[in-house]
């Protein structure tokens, strides 16, 4: 992995972070995520990564890594490519704003990576059909293909022309595509404050200090339920659609969302709430230096408490 993707990189930083231990979880272990955390900031502070323009590709081991990974982190990407690997059974419901290309060789049998690989696609249509859009994602099964196969090529590849027709019935049309994981992430850049959330707190890692996603906040020791949200600057309001969190969920606020100078409006399932908010420079600086990433600079926080809903 050195050098594997490394060509196709016309313009950025090329970083191939080694596993932390030499287990079968090697990318996605309860210190991981900090690392990660750690080395995007660092990337941005020192080597001036524009934050909205990082991602994350793995092959094999590596593509077990990146289904966990943007599960847990899916606010620090633009985009993801997952070869090879295997989800172990994650929810992928916090990836609504970050596209996925999932690549696997028709052959892949082992540990059922192909059929898998092929499911998953087919989750995240279910994904955006039950939500009406989001999970943006490619499902490439290439044909003949075993473990290894070509997701750096400069040339198409031959892919199945409908992974989940394959998955379920054995069709074998293809068609030519091209895969190259760094060209399908390239095309993307991440809205770091899009209109609407989906955050699954099932999928939040254990060691990581910040307690935020997107512009959504809650205590770490909250480890359940899923909130979609959305927020409306023309109505200067932010909509609960739906949530099923047993405790309190912080709406982190800036003038690039809403009119801070104006009242708020909160509707959640149980009704309809006005407030009006107030500059908090604490929280300014707290929220600068939990991500280290100028986008996520907020200056108001509105916080419901979803137990007393």
């Amino acid at each position: 992995m050195t050098s594997y993707y490394q060509n196709s990189v016309e313009n950025g930083i090329y970083v191939n972070p080694r596993g932390v231990r030499d287990t079968w979880d090697c990318h996605f272990n309860p210190e991981s995520y900090p690392l990660y955390d750690r080395l995007i900031e660092n990337m941005i502070a020192f080597y001036d990564v524009d934050p909205n323009r990082v991602y994350l590709t793995g092959f094999s081991a590596g593509g077990d890594g990146v289904y966990a990974i943007v599960a847990k982190m899916a606010d620090r990407f633009a985009a993801a490519n997952m070869s090879a690997g295997h989800p172990n059974g994650l929810p992928l419901w916090n990836l609504y704003n970050m596209p996925l290309q999932l690549q696997v060789g028709e052959n892949d049998t082992a540990y059922e990576r192909n059929v898998v690989t092929a499911r998953y696609g087919r989750l995240l249509d279910e994904y955006q059909e039950e939500l009406g859009g989001g999970y943006v994602h490619n499902t490439y099964i290439h044909q003949g293909q075993g473990h290894n196969f070509r997701d750096n090529s400069m040339s198409d590849q031959k892919v199945m022309a409908d992974s989940a027709a394959w998955l379920e019935s054995g069709d074998s049309a293809v068609v030519e595509v091209d895969a190259n994981a760094i060209r399908f992430m390239e095309q993307y850049v991440r809205e770091p404050l899009p209109e609407r959330v989906v955050w699954d707190l099932s999928q939040r890692a254990e060691q990581r200090t910040g307690e935020s996603f997107y512009w959504l906040q809650a205590d770490s020791q909250l480890t359940e339920g899923k909130i979609v949200v959305s927020c409306d600057r023309e109505t200067n309001s932010i909509t609960v659609e739906e949530c099923s969190i047993a405790g309190e969920v912080t709406f982190l606020l800036s003038n690039d969302m809403l009119d801070l100078f104006a009242p708020v409006t909160i509707n959640t399932p149980d009704g309809s709430d006005t407030v009006t908010v107030a500059p908090d420079y604490d929280l300014l600086y707290e929220t600068t230096m939990e991500r280290g990433d100028c986008n996520y600079q907020f200056a108001a926080k509105i916080t419901v408490d979803f137990e007393q809903q």
